[in-house]
């Protein structure tokens, strides 16, 4: 037995161009329906970016909460708008968000696209059809007091802070691994290089807390974000002068949403500057590269120090995840770092398009928020999703050849720069010399060359006592 489904027959709705057709089971109207047949380059939906639909719903719900205040529009469908925007902010809905991600009209598409599907569900909620917008209307009701221009970067921008959260947490994870993968080895001896060459005794330990010390910076400044993206411009409308907005709207709109978020959101005190200032966009551009470059870094020195397994450094083994070659039996890569990396690649690219698009914001509006915010939170979360593979497949996995360690620190002539004060410079370089010639360690060479006691020579040339000059270990001094 065949169930058919019975759906709605189809709406008629009209905008300043014409009339059109709506489907009748979908919650958008006219203005979404030809933004979907106008903008059809990347396939990607706004639905694909939960943080910024539930943020709009968020943004439109103080606003409705606003408005109920200041008697702007009447209790029941402020109360309708409010419902519907919290079933927005619970996940319901996220398919009626179809517009693609990257739409002209600096973000029009999404907030008539929000505007429509809160105005029919509020309509659903006290019993009205979808469509009768005499009741509550998608731009006098939903939209009261505001503009595309000062709801969409404040959505934008509470998206951003919801991403934040993972992206802070897994930076904090990596680092941890890092911390204690570097206390296993806090005194396992290698030595350090500069421009690929030997250079001087390091242990292990400092190596991986390097990078530990970088993520802790990185984390740092993204906690720091939050502050400069919960400062919002709600009432500033069109171009920040407030027209079509109560004056009283600004001030209990943004202590609204201030108590809905429990953000310490704030009213940018320029609010025609604030129209176009995109720094707090660039601020998290900027901090997520940053984090892209440290991550870049400890992956792609792992991938050297894991070069081998016979003709490379071998310093250490990061975990065999898959047959590395077509052709050649047996060969392994390391195709977690190197993930890793191209994660970075894509990071970089963010940062970019960031830096372009904030740059083209032309006289009193920057119509170019969208890419902004769809390239900023693809950016996050590639992020997010590579540290946390990086931390599972590969650093919780590294195995350090210790003997290996011992071996290059012992026979490295850089380390005769130890005896620089008690033999001088040039005493020095002849011991390396001649170690490097010889294949014999500079302590050996040292010993028939320099004329110091042994006990000397042994403390001079202390592979461990010479990683610690300034006295650290591998965790900061508390």
């Amino acid at each position: 037995m065949t169930t058919t489904r019975n759906t709605p027959p189809p709406r008629i709705e009209h905008d300043c161009i014409g009339e059109m057709a709506i489907p009748g089971d979908v919650y958008w109207g006219i203005h979404t329906q030809r933004a979907i047949g106008n903008f059809t380059v990347t396939g990607i939906p706004d639905a694909k970016h939960p943080q910024l639909v539930r943020a709009y719903a968020t943004v439109k719900r103080a606003c409705a909460e606003a408005n109920r205040e200041l008697g702007l529009i009447d209790g029941d469908a402020a109360s309708a708008i409010v419902a519907a925007c919290m079933e927005i902010e619970n996940g319901a809905l996220a398919d009626q968000f179809p517009v693609d991600v990257l739409q002209g009209g600096a973000g029009t598409s999404l907030n008539m696209n929000m505007n429509e599907v809160l105005a029919n569900r509020a309509l659903e909620i006290i019993g009205r059809p979808r469509g009768d917008y005499a009741r509550i209307h998608p731009n006098d009701h939903v939209n009261h007091s505001q503009s595309t221009n000062d709801t969409y970067p404040a959505a934008a921008k509470l998206a951003l802070v919801d991403a934040l959260g993972p992206l802070a947490e897994e930076t904090r994870r990596l680092m941890r691994a890092f911390h204690e993968l570097a206390d296993r080895h806090i005194n396992d001896v290698t030595i350090g290089r500069t421009q690929l060459q030997d250079a001087v005794p390091m242990t292990h330990g400092q190596q991986f807390h390097a990078f530990a010390t970088f993520l802790k910076t990185d984390l740092a400044e993204l906690e720091a974000l939050v502050p400069r993206l919960t400062v919002l411009n709600l009432g500033g409308t069109a171009i920040g002068t407030g027209i079509c907005a109560d004056l009283r709207f600004r001030e209990a709109a943004t202590a609204h949403l201030a108590r809905i978020t429990g953000l310490p959101v704030t009213a940018a005190p320029d609010p025609i500057a604030a129209v176009t200032d995109m720094s707090a966009y660039i601020a998290v551009s900027q901090s997520v590269k940053n984090l892209a470059v440290h991550l870049k870094k400890a992956a792609d020195d792992l991938r050297l120090l894991n070069s081998g397994p016979h003709c490379g450094l071998g310093d250490l083994t990061v975990p065999a995840r898959q047959a590395g070659s077509s052709i050649m039996p047996g060969k392994v890569n390391p195709v977690i770092p190197e993930c890793v990396d191209q994660c970075c690649f894509m990071v970089f690219g963010m940062d970019t398009t960031v830096t372009w698009a904030a740059a083209e914001g032309q006289l009193q509006l920057n119509a170019f928020d969208p890419v902004i915010i769809h390239t900023l939170l693809e950016g996050m979360d590639t992020i997010t999703r590579a540290m946390a593979m990086f931390r599972e497949r590969c650093v919780d996995g590294i195995r350090v050849d210790t003997a290996v360690g011992r071996r290059h620190a012992a026979s490295s002539p850089s380390t005769s720069a130890s005896l620089n004060d008690a033999i001088g410079y040039e005493r020095a370089a002849d011991v390396a010399r001649r170690a490097s010639e010889s294949g014999r360690t500079v302590r050996d060479v040292a010993g028939e060359l320099s004329g110091l006691p042994d006990d000397d020579l042994d403390r001079l040339l202390d592979p461990i006592a010479l990683s610690r000059r300034l006295g650290q270990t591998c965790r900061e001094r508390q």
